[in-house]
């Protein structure tokens, strides 16, 4: 007696029936709109925020990671496909009409879940869209804080090498009157070096501020997704005065709907979900099939009921059950590591902006001024000739040095304030860009 069974899974065999029909085209993915500027169209800050939320493939890769959490999830819900059972048995191979005296049935058998695994996997995929969801607004806080840093870094190297361009100028002009001088005999050979040293000094130093100016336009434009964007004039000033209101508050307080500590308080939940989805792993999933047919020499219908469950006794799933405790403690210890690195961060951001709030202040209430004042005494002494040629050129040089380290302050209280805004940026929709505010513009009275 020879038995016959085929089982086939229900989509394999419609799958094999339409294949044989239909001929399937892939469908190519629809590209995101990019929001189209002209490169010649002066950049703001608020659009250069809103061409790097649109266009940065770092953002569309974490987005792109949210719509595949999405399709887990979703499938998670997706019971497993029925299967068709077409089965010839107690088939005589001898002295027999053949096929038809075996008994002969077709039907279908489904695999049912134990009691609890399905709604677990459910909840996990739904964290699983959570996570991703936050792992989202973590990436594009973190690129709006870097897209602010890159942009102010550009405005204040623009500055810088505008002030550049005049010690040159300042410094040539004092250099040629110094060698006519020299040459005249009014004045020493070693004022004539000292002169052209500086002059040299300058030009030097003016070439590496253009080419770090040049590496900042570059970064801004990748960070925008728009490299035909390096040579946009952008348009705005950096902030003069602090934003107080930024150092208001507990960490606590500033810090509780962090993107980073909602990515891994999700985790640490979809662990917890995992743990109690690995202890119900070894209880059985029964199949239950039902089917009809006939007997063959008799021709007489039948019907067939079946079950069948694994039995748990050589695999009762106690490795998975113990990596399952061990990323629950993972997690949770993530999770404080995060939240004392988010209040280091806090604090050492706070303390960093009120220094330079204050190194600010003061360059720009007593150092400057000094600085102005000091040049002016010097030029009127050389117009009366009472200072030589010398004193000016090296009180204008101290000068743009200070205007200099006034603009490096104020870059670096406007970069620790975007990172500040970065911090205690709360968690919103993702299109949602007046959750990010620029800092209020104040036009500078220094040069």
């Amino acid at each position: 007696m020879t038995v016959f069974r085929f089982s086939l899974s229900l989509a394999s065999v419609c799958t094999v029936l339409l294949a044989s029909s239909f001929t399937w085209a892939t469908a190519e993915p629809t590209p995101l709109a990019a929001c189209h500027v002209p490169v010649a169209t002066p950049l703001s800050l608020e659009t250069a925020l809103r061409l790097a939320l649109e266009n940065n493939p770092e953002l569309r890769a974490a987005r792109g990671r949210g719509d595949a959490a999405s399709g887990r999830a979703t499938q998670a819900k997706a019971w497993t496909n029925p299967e068709l059972e077409i089965v010839a048995d107690d088939w005589p191979l001898r002295g027999s009409r053949g096929f038809s005296d075996a008994k002969r049935t077709i039907g279908i058998s489904q695999t049912v879940p134990f009691r609890g695994k399905k709604s677990l996997d459910e909840r996990m995929g739904g964290m699983g869209v959570k996570r991703s969801a936050a792992e989202f607004a973590l990436r594009r806080s973190q690129l709006i804080q870097e897209v602010k840093a890159d942009f102010f870094r550009v405005l204040a190297l623009e500055k810088m090498a505008t002030i550049f361009s005049q010690r040159i100028a300042a410094t040539e002009s004092g250099a040629t009157t110094t060698r006519k001088r020299v040459e005249a005999g009014a004045s020493a050979y070693q004022e004539q070096l000292r002169a052209e040293v500086q002059l040299e000094q300058a030009r030097t130093e003016w070439s590496d501020c253009e080419n770090e100016l040049t590496a900042a336009r570059q970064n801004l434009a990748t960070q925008l997704g728009r490299t035909d964007l390096n040579d946009t004039k952008l348009i705005g000033t950096l902030a003069e005065t602090p934003d107080n209101n930024l150092m208001s508050g507990t960490a606590d307080e500033r810090l509780a709907r962090h993107p980073s500590l909602n990515a891994v308080q999700t985790n640490l939940d979809h662990a917890e979900l995992g743990r109690r989805r690995a202890r119900l792993e070894p209880y059985p999933d029964v199949k239950i099939g039902v089917a009809a047919g006939q007997i063959g020499e008799t021709g007489q219908s039948i019907g067939q009921l079946s079950l069948s469950l694994p039995l748990p006794i050589l695999d009762q799933n106690k490795g998975a059950r113990q990596e399952a405790r061990a990323n629950v403690n993972i997690a949770s210890a993530e999770l404080h590591a995060v939240r004392l690195q988010l209040q280091r961060d806090w604090a050492n951001t706070v303390q960093r902006y009120r220094t330079v709030s204050g190194q600010v202040i003061k360059y720009r209430e007593h150092i400057l001024p000094k600085a102005e004042e000091a040049l002016l005494l010097v030029q009127t002494g050389f117009e009366q000739g009472k200072l030589p040629l010398i004193d000016l050129i090296d009180t204008q040089r101290t000068t743009s040095e200070v205007q200099l380290a006034y603009w490096k302050k104020l870059l670096e209280m406007n970069i620790t304030q975007a990172e500040l805004e970065s911090l205690v940026t709360m968690s919103g929709p993702p299109d949602n860009d007046n959750n990010q505010a620029a800092p209020r513009p104040i036009t500078s009275t220094h040069p």
